[in-house]
């Protein structure tokens, strides 16, 4: 009897083991679905008053200005020391600081002001990421941060079921404060390419009509693509210069193959160059410009009491995250991969053959043409 009492317990030992982690993994989700729960009751908040700047997005239209114009010179020459107009919007109202008058359509905020001058407000209308006509001049413009946050916190509410919508973890969306910052440069950097190189600007922008032809073609390119880009992902992080060099010129190769192979006709493979030079140029300036606050030892930000500004110290993070994202690209239909292919070859440029940017803006040369030339 004893002997069959113990053969039994240690029968339903595995079983006891079995229901303990159930229970303990049961519980963990409990314990983090409570956690996410009640961290979610103390998001960051939109601002109350959406009719004028919070005292918060000053600070880091403040900080973003003082970047591009402490280091901006090291990541592009002139693109620090060129006087932009900045836009900063919400889905209420519209911003404009740095112009000395009042543009027709806007008024002037009264009872406040950015850094000491007036600026200016209107109704938001269909506002943009992008650089924008105002009268005769072109600012940069950029959606404030609570803006951004609150987007990508109801895109996904819209798309989690609702039991899982409550808990959810949305800190995790919420972005560090230089990711806008960054992006007001990126912006800026469509105005400076407007000034620079009007003609070339205004091209690129009609080769967007080309994309439905395009994307028509991609789907034959996908396997090329994939190999294409990890080719240029691989080349990115490459540790020896030389082993870069041989990397870039597989990409090159890969990159004539793949437009042979589909037959690309010449106008959809400008529609290829002519997104690289004008988004994939300035995703570079966004990370280029981080990198610079990274790196530059004299470089003291102005931006403080911001929770979400890490003082530019998750550069590397933020590299290995945008180049994942550009492994990412391939097969999923949309500009954004040009946005990545620029970058990544600029990136490359910048330690294969500095002062690159001095061609860049030329007219009828390519990123790729440069990244060839490096390489001869």
């Amino acid at each position: 009897m004893t002997m069959k009492k113990n053969s039994s317990g240690s029968a339903n030992k595995p079983m006891r083991m079995f229901l303990y982690i159930v229970l303990g993994l049961t519980a963990l989700c409990l314990a983090g679905a409570g956690i996410s729960a009640l961290s979610n009751r103390f998001l960051p908040q939109t601002p109350a008053d959406t009719g004028q700047i919070s005292e918060l997005d000053k600070q880091r239209l403040a900080e973003a200005i003082h970047l591009r114009q402490a280091l901006g010179d090291q990541v592009w020459p002139a693109f620090g020391q060129m006087d932009i107009p900045l836009i900063l919007w919400n889905h209420d109202y519209s911003f404009l600081v740095g112009p000395a008058q009042l543009p027709q359509g806007w008024e002037v905020m009264t009872g406040d002001d950015f850094q000491g001058r007036p600026y200016f407000r209107q109704k938001s209308d269909d506002p943009q990421n992008f650089a924008v006509r105002v009268g005769d001049v072109w600012a940069a413009s950029m959606a404030t941060k609570s803006e951004t946050d609150a987007f990508l916190m109801q895109v996904f509410r819209d798309l989690l079921p609702p039991l899982v919508e409550g808990i959810f973890p949305y800190r995790l969306l919420i972005q560090p404060s230089e990711v806008q910052i960054s992006a007001v440069a990126h912006e800026s950097f469509h105005v400076f390419q407007q000034r620079r190189a009007p003609e070339r600007l205004a091209a690129a922008e009609q080769a967007h009509q080309l994309g439905e032809r395009y994307w028509l073609t991609d789907p034959a390119m996908e396997e090329d693509w994939r190999k294409e880009i990890d080719l240029m992902y691989q080349a990115v992080q490459a540790e020896a210069d030389d082993e870069a060099a041989r990397l870039a010129r597989a990409f090159l190769d890969q990159r004539q193959s793949r437009r042979t192979r589909a037959a690309l006709s010449a106008d959809l493979v400008d529609f290829e160059r002519q997104l690289e030079w004008e988004e994939g140029l300035a995703k570079y300036i966004e990370l280029a410009i981080w990198r610079a606050g990274f790196a530059s030892p004299d470089f003291q930000p102005i931006l403080s009491g911001d929770p979400d500004f890490k003082g530019y110290h998750k550069f590397p993070g933020r590299l290995k995250q945008e180049l994942s994202q550009m492994k990412r690209q391939a097969g999923q239909a949309g500009e954004a991969r040009f946005y990545y292919t620029g970058m990544a070859q600029a990136l490359l440029l910048d330690r294969l053959n500095p002062g690159w940017q001095e061609k860049a803006l030329q007219e009828g040369v390519w990123v790729e043409d440069l990244l060839a030339e490096a390489l001869q």
